[in-house]
């Protein structure tokens, strides 16, 4: 890669290319490398936002993240890898105004089925699968929350979704306060959200669930008979139900094998572990709650209260009785929460 400074603030971009170089905080300079030309500077940050719909911010954010980033003329140069073309795979039920609903890690849409029927009465659900899951491609590169924030931001833009309500279930909660911090959106509800994680809680998370994860892959084969064994289904998921026996057995074969059949899990569950805590602000763009299963088991509750911290503005809703996914414990509660949040 050939990096040359020069005097212009064009963008030029070749949308054939699926990597990107950027360079911020410095002068005026352009990047050229496999086969792509950028020259941004200053405003022309914002002129790439609104050309590719990649913002400056992000980019900051990300720099972090990437071994391979570079100073030149005092400003920070890094490769944010993109798909300029990534589509994420989603469905739509209901009729009304829109509410967006993001799922966890090695999830996909089928963990909300339980509480759609509720939510679709009067608003149209869009249940979107994030990339490497479900039926959406994965995004080249680090599996990073940044640039899962930047992917739903990017389809919120796309669909013409500006000020959509947004709900998230662990690593899709953290995303869409993630989105509300970025002032992306309506109002947000979050389930159980990781990212509020403190010294050992951060091992505990990683190991834990790591664990679970390579015994899921083992038993693969016979993920749909275990899934109708009341025993199984409570040693299995033991970690994030407070009633594992009690679930749904569709339920929790579509969950297990969508866990087995996630490529990027690894990748991104070491990059949750390794990378910066979860960021707030006092100024979302609308209300926002933060559910929180009193058993959480993966998340612990004590972590709940500095996620509030972060969204000083936000209400705590505690779901008794209830393990690492409200929607699965306590599901006509965790509809009825969504429900008061987004009430227009």
């Amino acid at each position: 890669m050939n990096i040359n400074y020069v005097g212009t603030s064009d963008i030029r971009c070749d949308r054939n290319k699926r990597r990107l170089w950027a360079v911020l905080d410095c002068g005026e300079t352009t990047a050229q490398g496999s086969g792509i030309d950028i020259c941004c500077a200053g405003a022309a940050a914002a002129a790439m936002r609104r050309r590719i719909g990649i913002c400056a911010s992000a980019a900051r954010r990300r720099r972090h993240d990437d071994p391979s980033a570079t100073s030149t003329t005092g400003g920070t140069i890094f490769a944010a890898e993109r798909s300029l073309s990534m589509e994420l795979n989603c469905e739509r039920h209901g009729a009304g105004p829109p509410l967006l609903l993001v799922h966890g890690l090695g999830g996909s849409v089928r963990p909300w089925d339980g509480i759609l029927p509720m939510l679709a009465r009067g608003r149209e659900v869009i249940l979107v699968d994030l990339p490497g899951h479900g039926g959406s491609p994965a995004l080249p590169g680090c599996q990073t929350i940044a640039a899962y924030a930047d992917a739903l931001e990017q389809f919120i833009d796309r669909n013409g979704l500006a000020d959509i309500d947004t709900v998230g279930s662990s690593v899709g909660a953290r995303l869409v306060l993630e989105l509300a911090r970025r002032g992306i959106g309506g109002h947000t509800v979050a389930y159980d959200p990781g990212g509020f994680w403190r010294g050992w809680e951060t091992a505990w998370f990683r190991s834990t669930l790591a664990a679970s994860v390579r015994l899921v892959r083992l038993l693969r084969r016979r993920i749909p008979a275990l899934s109708h064994s009341r025993a199984a289904r409570a040693v299995l998921l033991a970690q994030l139900s407070a009633k594992p026996g009690a679930l749904d057995p569709m339920l929790v074969q579509n969950e297990l094998t969508a866990i087995a059949e996630t490529d990027v899990f690894d990748a991104m569950l070491r990059e949750l572990a390794r990378g910066p805590l979860q960021e707030g602000t006092a100024t979302p763009p609308g209300r926002v709650t933060i559910g929180w299963g009193r058993q959480d088991r993966l998340l612990l509750p004590r972590q709940a209260e500095r996620a509030q911290a972060a969204f000083p503005t936000a209400r705590l809703h505690w779901f008794e009785r209830c393990g690492h996914f409200p929607q699965w414990d306590r599901p006509k509660e965790a509809a009825e929460v969504i429900l008061k949040t987004i009430a227009r």
